[in-house]
């Protein structure tokens, strides 16, 4: 047990699917809680409240109308995304540390906002596969998980804009990258966000590429963790709703949080795209619920 004087910690869950095609992810939240989140973060000594789930229409309740045909469901995704910013922001005013589990990807629009709001000058550390970087006009896909960043930092239109204020791109670090799009790549490069991708951990190691992002962030005052568990290796978590082959080991992932939770400044953590259905005996949420532990300060010794 480590010592009580620590922030007390708040889960909430956002069971949507909409930001993507394949069902399933809304089951994420479900079973991150039965891999024992809340008893493990009790187990290190932090005081544990569950919020309980921010309400996500499924797909057969909604009717929207896509931006040009190219963002699907994104009326409805911002709606809960706009409910997403206000519990998280009201959890962060109040000193709490938050944790929201997905669902998409698209859940940190709201997350990521409202952590922007509570920390003007926030980092924001994207842990995954994919880059997230496209808008409803580069989009190959139309699926609004891909195009979260791109929204935050002002790339995209109306509704996808949460925020009067966007974040800057040189606010956004990412790790474990390896399967762009075309133009996804382009735009990635020249925007400024800090890149690591898996050759660099490959010729690096995670050690050296984390105190890099660490050293660039030194002067943020907050950091927001958002993690895509298919930034890990499918061997490791296969129940994704995106898997990319060539991922992050598990002991990769475990250093990363490891050294994350000594550097002291997470405030607020996103865990999204378990898909249990695709899964065996919900070892990916397991695999999660042993990474937030390394974050919120578990030790090999």
């Amino acid at each position: 047990m480590q010592s009580t004087n620590l922030a007390p910690v708040r889960i909430y869950g956002v069971p949507m699917d909409l930001g993507q095609r394949r069902r399933g992810v809304d089951m994420g939240p479900s079973a991150v809680r039965y891999a024992g989140l809340q008893s493990k973060l009790e187990a290190l000594g932090y005081t544990v409240t569950d919020g309980g789930n921010i309400y996500a229409p499924v797909v057969e309740e909604i009717d929207d109308d896509p931006i040009d045909g190219l963002a699907h469901n994104v009326h409805s995704i911002v709606r809960v995304c706009t409910d997403v910013y206000h519990q998280v922001r009201d959890s962060l005013r109040a000193g709490e540390t938050t944790i929201i589990l997905g669902g998409d990807h698209s859940i940190s629009l709201g997350s990521v906002s409202a952590a922007a709001d509570v920390y003007p000058n926030v980092g924001v550390l994207w842990v995954d596969a994919h880059g997230d970087f496209n808008t409803p006009f580069t989009t190959p896909s139309g699926n609004v998980h891909g195009m979260v960043i791109s929204s935050l930092i002002g790339l995209c239109p109306p509704p996808l804009l949460l925020r009067s204020e966007p974040l800057s791109a040189s606010q956004f670090a990412y790790i474990g990258v390896r399967d762009l799009d075309s133009q996804e790549k382009i735009n990635m490069s020249a925007s400024g966000a800090i890149i690591r991708t898996m050759r660099d951990i490959d010729e690096s190691g995670m050690a050296e590429i984390v105190r890099g992002i660490l050293s660039a962030m030194k002067d943020r005052d907050a950091i927001h963790v958002s993690f895509d568990m298919d930034s890990l290796d499918p061997q490791v978590a296969q129940g994704v709703g995106t898997p990319v082959s060539g991922g992050l080991t598990l002991r990769e992932a475990h250093l990363l949080m490891e050294m994350l939770a000594d550097d002291g400044r997470v405030h607020s953590l996103d865990i999204v795209e378990i898909n249990p259905i695709l899964d065996t005996q919900n070892r990916t949420a397991q695999v999660a619920v042993e990474l937030a532990s390394s974050l919120f300060g578990q030790r090999i010794l």
